[in-house]
């Protein structure tokens, strides 16, 4: 059995035109009709056509290649969404804290640069003590809610509404000051 190039992927099912689902037999039945064809002697030879079939056709015949071939393939897996139980009520207890700290954060650097005052994710992922998607969803929503934009260059900056958010609802320094990494005095 030959395998395509490193680096390209055979998606086995297309090749044989055949659902992912398909039994045995109907990939055999596939292969039976594809492979005559672009076999050497076949009404259209094509070399490379009849080696992916071939290898298509020994993969998914091989329980354990197959299963391999499936765990591996894009969009393996279920697609069903799933609610993620008990992390959400975990992970949204901190969720208004994690939006304050980057208002508390953009409010800051405009007050100290207010020439520049958008900071770009990566001095952000820099500043504060929260993952990628964690920082992301808050911005989201951040934006969603008019408190931050976007500039010019993809740097984040906050707006005339999340200062007056900030001014209204004046976060304590124990709330924000652990989800930060770098505090001056």
């Amino acid at each position: 059995m030959s395998a395509p190039l490193a680096g390209k992927f055979q998606d086995h099912y297309a090749v044989l035109g055949v659902d992912p689902k398909s039994s045995n037999d109907v990939i055999q039945q596939a292969y039976s009709k594809l492979a005559p064809k672009f076999a050497r002697t076949g009404e259209t030879p094509d070399a490379e056509k009849f080696e992916a079939l071939s290898l298509a056709y020994e993969v998914l015949l091989d329980p354990s290649a197959r299963a391999s071939f499936d765990s591996l393939r894009p969009g393996a897996g279920d697609d069903t969404p799933k609610f993620s139980g008990m992390s959400f009520f975990t992970a949204g207890a901190g969720e208004t804290s994690r939006r304050r700290a980057l208002l508390c954060v953009m409010y800051d650097r405009s007050r100290a640069k207010p020439i520049r005052p958008g900071l770009s994710m990566r001095h952000l992922e820099q500043m504060l003590n929260m993952t990628v998607e964690e920082m992301q969803f808050a911005i989201w929503y951040l934006k969603a809610r008019g408190y931050a934009a976007s500039d010019d260059k993809s740097n984040i900056q906050i707006t005339v509404e999340g200062m007056d958010y900030i001014d209204t609802n004046f976060p304590k320094p124990e709330e924000i000051l652990p989800l930060l990494r770098n505090v001056g005095n």
